[in-house]
């Protein structure tokens, strides 16, 4: 970040850390939209950071993460106990009721001088004695939909932006306030570059198509259709095909083993891959080989144009969608109502892709900032230093009465 803590003041330098938790209740994909900040402000003394989640393939990840940046001293807390597990095995969820980890981590949450969650079900926490506490938002996406502008977002007391679309939006909704966030990039995009030394999926070099269809049934192209697209491009040696859905939609274990039943003679040929919720699926490894993407309203189609490449969307579910704002994105790319001749489709949708790639580019310039590409500065850089402002600023608004108190005395009630 480069601060150091020789360059605070002496009142500064003398009170202790603030503590910062970055908190995890929710799918394993949501770590990689506020891990990288945690990473960054671990490494300023300003602050003792904890990264506490609901299971342990969250900690691992975690763990895995932060090694492999550099990041500064960083406690990795497990909330609950083995009944959590227990809970999560009897609903057969890949995590335990949210509900019941708010329960199980308030007593540990109390303490904290801010909380910083990619979600807001965490919010119920402010009900729960954890009024004094400072909440931050980090987004989890900056897609379209409207549950991206959900209105529990106003009550956080700061939070973090990708964009100006975001930043427009919220303020024309009354989600934010002057003061209380800033636009700082997106940060997982400083975790997901695409590496070279990542293994080839496919023995033959053909273009890649990956289909990424929303766990929402109301939404998503999977109920009506996903199924045939597979069965169709399983059919067709034109292209590769990667079934990564968003991880939610296979979030129950024994949903998903039983879909990979169903599926195994496909995923075995040499020409499809298909993972219906791996590490790989969430790290954006498949959004970096893909040759077209291929879904419907998941906010993943903004991770994968940021390089702008050809799109194709799935109205399975009969979307009057021209003049809302939620299906912003359809303007990127030709959209099916049916699957009926995807394969060809997807070959016209590459062909056609320079009658898209200017609408994609400003999209794409409406919702992520590249100012701090610009500058130098990875956006976790950005949002890290948003966040010490802020904290620094409120906590002098919180404590006004500690001013008039010797230096040494001041600092020992800070």
């Amino acid at each position: 970040m480069g601060r150091d803590w020789f360059d605070r003041s002496d009142a500064a330098a003398l009170a202790p850390p603030q503590r910062l938790c970055f908190f995890f209740n929710a799918q394993i994909h949501q770590l990689f939209h506020a891990l990288p900040v945690a990473i960054e402000l671990s490494r300023d003394p300003a602050f003792a950071v904890d990264v506490m989640a609901a299971t342990d393939d969250h900690l691992a990840l975690a763990r895995d993460i932060a090694a492999t940046r550099g990041a500064g001293p960083i406690r990795f807390l497990r909330c609950g106990g083995r009944w959590l597990d227990a809970l999560a095995g009897l609903t057969g969820g890949t995590i335990p009721p949210k509900l019941a980890v708010l329960l199980a981590a308030r007593g540990k949450l109390v303490d904290y001088d801010a909380i910083v969650v990619p979600e807001r079900t965490s919010l119920l926490l402010k009900r729960l004695g954890l009024s004094r506490t400072r909440f931050i938002h980090t987004c989890h996406g900056a897609g379209d939909r409207a549950v991206g502008y959900d209105r529990r977002i106003a009550r956080f007391d700061f939070v973090l932006l990708a964009g100006e679309k975001q930043r427009r939006r919220m303020l024309d909704e009354g989600l934010i306030r002057e003061g209380h966030y800033a636009i700082t990039g997106y940060s997982k995009f400083d975790l997901t570059g695409p590496k070279s030394d990542r293994q080839r999926l496919f023995a033959q070099d053909r273009p890649v198509i990956l289909y990424n269809p929303h766990f929402s049934p109301r939404l998503s192209s999977w109920p009506a259709m996903g199924e045939d697209v597979i069965r169709q491009f399983a059919q067709d040696d034109r292209f590769n095909l990667i079934v990564a859905p968003h991880i939610r939609l296979f979030d129950n274990r024994r949903r998903r083993a039983a879909m990979e039943r169903r599926l195994a003679d496909i995923g075995r040929l040499p020409h499809v891959h298909i993972d219906l919720g791996s590490r790989a699926s969430i790290d954006m490894r498949y959004v970096h080989m893909a040759s077209l993407y291929l879904g419907d309203v998941s906010s993943q189609i903004y991770e994968y144009l940021a390089r702008p490449r050809p799109c194709l969307f799935l109205n399975g579910h009969r979307a009057d969608w021209q003049e809302d704002r939620s299906y912003g994105h359809w303007r990127y790319g030709p959209v099916l109502e049916s699957a009926q001749g995807i394969a060809d489709a997807a070959a016209d949708a590459i062909a056609s892709h320079t009658a898209y790639a200017e609408a994609q580019r400003q999209g794409v310039a409406r919702t992520f900032d590249a100012l701090g590409d610009a500058l130098g500065d990875a956006a976790s850089v950005r949002a890290a230093r948003a966040l010490t402002h802020y904290l620094a600023r409120s906590q002098s608004v919180a404590r006004p009465a500690l001013d008039g108190l010797p230096r040494l005395e001041r600092a020992a009630h800070v």
